[in-house]
């Protein structure tokens, strides 16, 4: 497709997903994410793919543990509580060093919460999202076209890297809808020699396991699988800078809040406040290197949340506790508006100005 068509924000994301070769999609429906699996549902039979509705959320992602295993590219989908039912099968598929895309259209919560957008699955997605040493790459889309671009991505990554990629989307971005361009060509051909696809003879069995019974030979894999991470954090970290040229406030978002944010900032650098914003476009690798920079020379960030302040210690951990961090927020499915992060802006110029 070369010319832009008006998608919603779920489902532009599962027909990048099919441009970027995923033929497996397994899922579950729940509220805000159901758009995916029903685009699924409508598209896997017509172009020879596989799309099948699991009995439980723990089928599913134990299934794309198998798909995973034989080298395809394949997809699940949830929102907040089915992704905490996956979380076991997430370890197993980093216990194992599988590529595998997960999509998380956040919810309200804690428990089944409510039905409407909220961020507050970030220390679920960051800080690993089951048991075990592992990360997972977490990227978080502000836009419809981001949602279909970070997909193809995090596609991408998963077979780079051998692991778990994460779209943590808000229900917003999942409902939304918005012109979108889906012109991505053919999709990347990566190694997979290490696939259980059946040897005819030709090659020593491959094995592909979570369980390393001898101590010394799981630290092993451990270690090996950090220094992998160490690499990404060095050279997949994404964001993006708004305004800080100049900036004297860092406003941090992403997603949703982050589009609110933008228009807070244009207001206030109107009448001549100096904030400016990064947006992490990558939630892990977070982008440390620019919250440090600006750190140098602002006296402020303002975290702006759907949440209860998640990403405060990512910043603060960032910026090594040089500037304090003051949080902006709306939980439960609120959305904070323009008109709050605005004030929030305001305060902060006038506290840091009386420093």
């Amino acid at each position: 497709m070369t010319d832009k068509v008006l998608m919603k924000g779920n489902e532009a994301l599962a027909e990048a997903a099919i441009m970027a070769g995923c033929r497996h999609y397994f899922g579950y429906p729940i509220t805000p994410q159901t758009e995916v699996a029903a685009y699924m549902a409508k598209r896997m039979p017509k172009i020879g793919g596989t799309f099948l509705q699991a009995e439980s959320e723990i089928a599913a992602i134990n299934m794309v543990y198998g798909v995973a295993s034989a080298g395809f590219r394949v997809m699940t989908s949830s929102s907040s509580p089915g992704i905490a039912l996956k979380s076991e099968g997430l370890s197993y598929l980093a216990g194992a060093d599988l590529p595998a895309l997960v999509i998380n259209v956040q919810r309200g919560g804690p428990g089944l919460g409510g039905i409407q957008p909220s961020q507050s699955d970030y220390f679920q997605a960051t800080k690993a999202g089951g048991h075990g040493d592992f990360r997972m790459i977490v990227l978080a889309p502000a836009s419809v076209q981001e949602m279909a671009d970070l997909t193809v991505k995090g596609f991408d990554l998963a077979d780079k890297y051998r692991m778990t990629s994460m779209i943590l989307a808000d229900g917003t971005m999942g409902q939304m809808m918005e012109p979108v361009s889906l012109n991505y060509g053919e999709p990347t051909k990566y190694d997979k020699s290490w696939a259980v696809t059946g040897t005819e003879c030709a090659r020593p069995h491959n094995i592909v396991n979570s369980l390393f019974l001898q101590p010394d030979e799981l630290e092993k894999f451990n270690f090996i699988r950090y220094e992998r991470y160490k690499q990404i954090e060095e050279n997949e970290t994404m964001y993006e800078e708004y305004m800080m040229e100049d900036a004297e406030i860092c406003v941090v978002a992403f997603g949703i809040s982050a589009r609110v944010a933008k228009n807070a900032i244009v207001q206030a650098r109107a009448e001549g406040i100096k904030v400016g914003m990064i947006r992490p476009i990558t939630l892990w690798p977070f982008p440390k290197a620019p919250m440090l920079k600006a750190s140098e020379k602002v006296h402020t960030f303002i975290s702006v949340e759907m949440s209860m302040g998640q990403m405060i210690e990512d910043i603060e951990l960032a910026i090594r506790c040089r500037r304090p961090v003051k949080l902006c927020n709306r939980v439960g499915g609120m959305i904070p508006s323009p008109d709050q992060v605005y004030a929030s802006i305001v305060e902060t110029a006038k506290e840091g100005g009386a420093q």
